[in-house]
């Protein structure tokens, strides 16, 4: 939107110049056409009082007079019949017969030929110089355009050099060079063009550096199930002790649930880190809600506190998909922590927001910025050994972005980690 605007702007500024300097040079022009008429209505009007002073005099004493009224004036006056002009000046004798004076144009020169009234002899003035000079006005004329012009390439040059720099940079960009940022614009126009290059190219960099590492993350986390596998089932070739075979084959058979757990986890992460579904937003009572889950984990040794601050109210949301983050919270508060989960509801002016919170060995600060990506686990007390694949989280925050909400992991006061899912009341 910011660059039509540029463009729009460049373009009526151009055209508004051009209106400007055309209305100015035409000004210009008409000042010297209102120059020239002046000019050879001067020319003819003292031809017309020559004519009138010479109507005084007989026709014997006009050649002296009009060389000394020449003089006087400084005019190239002469006489000439009407018939020396010749059938190749037919049109000054039509002119001439139809009007009285006619002006004739010769390269930079002026003739005028006037007919003294009564007779067939012409008053001629010139060859004389041109009032103004059409040379130079069509010199001025350029040279106007040529500092136009300059004034537009001085304005263009750096949106030309801007644009270059850009193309270059997309060119190394597409060559593979990912760390590739555009130099900085110095032409305004230009610099929300070279501004969004460097967001996509940094966006696109961190799409590629985390599909590398997803597939390093499920090249490893594939390696470890397979490897045992391969060693359960070299071992259960060799094995001639019932029990040993039955406990490689039940080995083997875990380490293909982990891979197909795995393979669902993926396929789900990739479906919602891809495509975000319809989201069905109605008003549910939360508290309701997580109450009734809270049954699922009746297996828990420990305690689980539910702390509705809300009551009845109703909040907006896609109840399928909150649910879904707010278990695999408890979840992971089940598997990682000790003997204390607690789960808290309650609102503030513009969101709502769940705590789920447990009393195990909490998580340290360098995994807190990292725990909502995929694949990753961090510490011992937070590996696979208790379960799950480091997808579950990043599934989290992914539909509480769907829902313009956040996600974010603190310290607890039960000792162990607090996480907590926000978003806001209105959708």
């Amino acid at each position: 939107m910011k660059l039509n605007r540029s463009f729009f702007s460049l373009y009526f500024i151009i055209v508004f110049i051009f209106i400007v300097f055309t209305w100015l040079l035409d000004e210009v022009w008409s000042s010297y056409l209102e120059q020239d008429i002046e000019s050879y209505t001067g020319y003819k009007t003292m031809l017309a009082a020559v004519d009138g002073y010479l109507q005084n005099y007989p026709q014997d004493e006009w050649p002296d007079i009009i060389r000394k009224t020449g003089d006087k004036f400084e005019l190239n006056f002469s006489l000439m019949a009407l018939s020396d002009l010749g059938n190749g000046d037919l049109k000054d004798t039509k002119s001439l017969k139809k009007g009285n004076t006619y002006v004739y144009y010769d390269n930079d020169e002026v003739m005028l030929h006037h007919l003294l009234e009564g007779t067939n002899t012409l008053l001629t003035l010139g060859p004389t110089k041109m009032p103004t000079r059409p040379r130079v006005e069509a010199l001025i004329r350029v040279l106007l355009m040529a500092l136009l012009g300059g004034i537009i390439f001085y304005w263009l040059r750096p949106m030309s050099r801007d644009l270059d720099q850009l193309r270059k940079s997309t060119g190394q960009f597409g060559d593979g060079n990912l760390n590739i940022q555009a130099p900085t614009a110095k032409s305004a126009m230009i610099k929300p063009m070279v501004s969004a290059f460097n967001m996509m190219a940094q966006r696109i960099k961190q799409l590629i550096e985390a599909h590398q590492e997803l597939t390093n993350a499920v090249a490893h986390e594939l390696r470890t199930p397979l490897a045992r596998s391969k060693f359960a089932l070299e071992m259960l070739s060799k094995s001639k002790d019932k029990a040993k075979q039955t406990k490689y084959r039940d080995q083997i058979s875990n380490d293909i649930n982990e891979l197909e757990e795995l393979v669902n986890e993926m396929l789900l992460y990739a479906k919602f880190d891809s495509d975000k579904p319809s989201l069905l937003i109605e008003q549910y009572s939360i508290g309701e809600l997580i109450k009734a889950q809270l049954v699922n984990y009746q297996h828990f040794s420990g305690s689980i506190m539910f702390d509705n601050k809300i009551g009845q109210d109703k909040i907006s949301c896609d109840a399928h998909f909150i649910l879904r983050a707010v278990n695999n919270y408890i979840s992971n508060a089940v598997k990682y922590g000790g003997s204390q989960i607690k789960i808290t509801l309650l609102t503030n002016v513009s969101n709502c927001i769940i705590t789920v919170e447990d009393d195990g060995e909490g998580v340290s600060d360098e995994l807190k910025s990292v725990i909502f990506d995929a694949f990753s686990r961090g510490d011992k007390s937070r590996s696979r050994d208790t379960g799950g694949f480091g997808l579950g989280l990043a599934i989290v925050s992914r539909i509480m972005e769907w829902h313009q909400g956040s996600v974010d992991v603190v310290d607890s006061d039960l000792g162990g980690a607090c996480f907590v899912l926000r978003w806001p009341l209105k959708q």
